[in-house]
């Protein structure tokens, strides 16, 4: 299915902060939930590209894209984030989004990276509000590749080129949001941060895409998510790919979304 789409962007209020957001309407809108994007520890609005347009189209349902607090052209966030940042934007802020923006059926959420790792707390808080998870590139404990990777993307932004691609999307918030990401992911007192033990508490489907070349994770990242979930799970598990597959396997992607949501959805016109 394609449908033309209507981008509407607008500020809200959640936790406390205002939030760039952006809906996603098409003109023909197929019964069915919501999709709400979460973007990745360095993402925005427009670091997505077109992939929740496309999505979107191929599946005839609405889509909300949002920057947290601290990204974009959101709230700044000036202060140290907390070891469970993560845990917060899940149990605090993610519900107030949704409720900002009327959307009360449950819908299906697509996280990448800190954002899937969102998506999945969110799941686990409060299972009767999610319709389904899409979990690309998610972290649910540390891992030394994961760390490394972080040392290796500092030492790129300050060589500058990595720094002027975020600033286009970030602005003036570019050094704190750099900063307050790579130290809190490298803070010793967040060396054993773990979630697995809130996995069980996923009952809704999963699809888990993992990219085999991911800088910042291993195959154990996959086989705790399918393992701890309760609800049905399935992998997408891509070769010659890294840490952002909707950017570097997208036509693998999209189709595995778009055929999992078609399923959750019960819709046969979908995808």
């Amino acid at each position: 299915m394609t449908a033309s789409l209507h981008r509407h962007r607008f500020d809200l209020r959640a936790a406390g902060r205002r939030l760039r957001a952006e809906r996603l309407l098409p003109s023909q809108p197929a019964a069915g939930p919501t999709l709400v994007f979460l973007h990745e520890g360095l993402g925005s609005i427009g670091q997505w590209r077109h992939f929740p347009v496309e999505l979107c189209a191929r599946t005839g349902l609405p889509g909300l894209v949002y920057e947290r607090w601290g990204f974009g052209c959101s709230e700044p966030l000036t202060e140290p984030r907390p070891d469970d940042y993560l845990e917060r934007e899940a149990r605090d802020s993610l519900p107030e989004v949704l409720a900002a923006c009327d959307i009360v059926e449950p819908p299906v959420l697509f996280g990448h990276s800190d954002g899937a790792s969102i998506a999945l707390l969110f799941a686990a808080a409060y299972p009767e509000r999610v319709r389904a998870v899409i979990s690309e590139a998610a972290h649910v404990l540390i891992e030394e590749v994961c760390l490394d990777g972080i040392h290796r993307a500092v030492a790129a932004y300050e060589q500058g080129p990595v720094r002027d691609g975020l600033r286009r999307h970030h602005g003036a918030s570019t050094e704190t949001l750099f900063r307050g990401w790579s130290d809190t992911w490298l803070r010793p007192t967040r060396r054993h941060w773990n979630v697995e033990a809130e996995l069980p508490c996923v009952v809704c489907p999963t699809l888990i895409i993992q990219g085999a070349d991911d800088e910042y994770a291993t195959r154990a990242q996959v086989d705790a998510i399918a393992a701890g979930v309760s609800g049905p799970a399935e992998v997408l598990w891509l070769p010659a790919c890294g840490h952002v597959p909707h950017h570097q396997a997208r036509e693998p992607v999209l189709a595995a979304a778009a055929r999992f949501i078609g399923g959750v959805c019960s819709n046969k016109d979908i995808a």
